[in-house]
């Protein structure tokens, strides 16, 4: 496949699914706090916000497994075949989402989230592709625009979902459905079918003896993992929780909270255009930088001041974009020789298991006040810009001391 229809077809299909993964992100919100008391807001007669914490942790614990699993087993099966059959299952899972809220049947929604997370590990499979077939200054580039088309996603995905709520609840994860049953038809007619690997191994063999986790095992992946779950704590609590900070302190709904996640998506995607390219500064000096100014823009919405806190959201995107395309293109350099579907896998799972985390934390600290989650988070990505910047100097010693040797 030429280099170019490679890099359209990534793009396009991380966009397509991101268009169908992001659809619920404004409603979750209002939908627990925002709406007059129902059954399904009040299940159990526990508080909303606790039900909204488990809603938003379910759907990454699922992501947490299916990106752990699906990376590696692109590496043994391929990418054609996972990316259909995430696609696929994505879609389904949405179609279940939409039934239990038309219901108004909390318990199938969790397990309709639940599933849709497990199968919604394509990212991390189609960056594993580009990965795969590009190297040097264009792989960096292409992996990159991924990210763009991915936050082009979260901008066109939640603005579609504002705009059609009023046709019914149910109607933004109808729009999901088709988008990730187009996203399966570009998979099958573009992307070549594979070579067969020759391996015989089952796959749930594969799927216990390669998962991504397996790279902790390294004393290397394993301080990433540290460092990159500490910044990516910082980063779901912001994404998790901003929202639930325009319901309360501007009083926004869904359409409020769609635009102003476009104009956090519009920054990033432009950002990522240029994020890419080379730069005379090292990768672990910058994305100290990134970490840096992210971990402030998030402890700026903490704060509480509705123009501060909308200024801060929206600039947030510039930081956490060069971060991503920085982070993601020297990980793939460092990290490739464990095979790129695992590197991509781990960077996934760890994103997965830092949404988990803060819901779970946002539970119980919106239960107080939202700027908790939100400066627990700032401190977090603050923390790993420090341990980074600390493991850059670390790796410089050699280095200084095998110059002063010659």
């Amino acid at each position: 496949m030429h280099n170019r229809l490679l890099i359209a077809a990534a793009c396009l299909l991380a966009l397509l699914s991101t268009i169908g993964a992001s659809l619920p992100f404004p409603i979750l919100a209002p939908l627990f706090a925002g709406t007059a008391s129902n059954e399904f807001n009040h299940f159990l007669g526990l508080p909303p916000k606790l039900l909204l914490g488990f809603a938003l942790a379910v759907n990454p614990l699922g992501l947490l497994i299916g990106s752990a699993l699906m990376g590696p087993l692109s590496d043994r099966y391929g990418r054609r075949p996972l990316l259909l059959v995430t696609t696929c299952g994505a879609a389904a899972g949405h179609a279940l989402s939409a039934m239990a809220l038309l219901a108004g049947w909390y318990p199938l929604f969790i397990v309709a989230r639940f599933a849709t997370g497990l199968l919604a590990g394509n990212n991390a499979v189609a960056r594993a592709m580009i990965a795969d077939r590009l190297d040097g200054p264009l792989r960096l580039r292409a992996l990159s625009w991924l990210n763009g088309a991915v936050y082009l996603g979260w901008f066109a995905g939640p603005l579609l979902s504002g705009f059609t709520l009023d046709r019914g609840v149910g109607v933004p994860f109808w729009i999901a459905v088709g988008a990730l049953l187009l996203c399966a038809l570009l998979v099958a007619v573009v992307l070549p079918r594979e070579a067969a690997s020759g391996e015989t191994t089952p796959w749930w063999r594969v799927a216990r003896e390669r998962h991504a986790l397996n790279l902790l095992r390294h004393a290397e992946p394993r301080r990433l993992f540290v460092v990159q779950l500490a910044y990516t704590c910082g980063v779901t609590s912001f994404y998790e929780f901003f929202p639930l900070w325009l319901v309360e302190v501007p009083g926004y709904g869904p359409r409020g909270i769609a635009w102003v996640n476009a104009g956090l998506c519009f920054m990033m995607t432009l950002t990522a255009v240029f994020a890419g390219g080379p730069s005379r500064f090292e990768p672990l000096r910058r994305v100290v930088w990134f970490a840096s100014l992210a971990a402030l823009a998030i402890a700026l919405v903490a704060l509480g001041n509705v123009w501060v806190g909308l200024a801060a959201i929206m600039l947030f995107g510039v930081p956490n974009a060069y971060y991503n395309a920085v982070m993601q293109g020297w990980c793939v350099e460092r990290f490739g020789a464990h095979g790129q579907g695992a590197v991509m896998g781990l960077l996934a799972t760890t994103f997965c298991l830092a949404n988990i985390i803060m819901g779970l934390a946002g539970a119980v600290l919106t239960q107080i006040s939202t700027s908790l989650i939100l400066a627990l988070g700032a401190c977090l990505s603050a923390w790993a810009a420090w341990r980074l910047r600390g493991w850059r100097e670390q790796m410089a010693r050699p280095a200084l001391s095998m110059e002063a040797s010659k």
